[in-house]
């Protein structure tokens, strides 16, 4: 059995999607720690900044490694 049977690209890009989509999981769950213990004020604050700098542009930085992978997938 061929076990590096996919590019390099895509098991970066498969990579980054997995620890992405751990890092959405984690914020959520911190979310919901400070939403129970009452101090989710200081996580209202800080949302603008983990939206905007961190999820969208994390996103949009996977969604374009996707995007080219799956271009030089098909050309493959």
């Amino acid at each position: 059995m061929d076990t590096n049977r996919h590019s390099f690209l895509f098991r970066l890009t498969s990579r980054f999607l997995k620890y992405f989509a751990l890092g959405l999981f984690g914020l959520a769950i911190a979310y919901l720690m400070s939403a129970i213990f009452g101090s989710s004020h200081i996580a209202m604050s800080l949302l603008p900044f983990v939206l905007y700098w961190v999820i969208f542009r994390c996103g949009l930085i996977l969604l374009c490694l996707i995007l080219t992978t799956v271009i030089f997938e098909s050309v493959r």
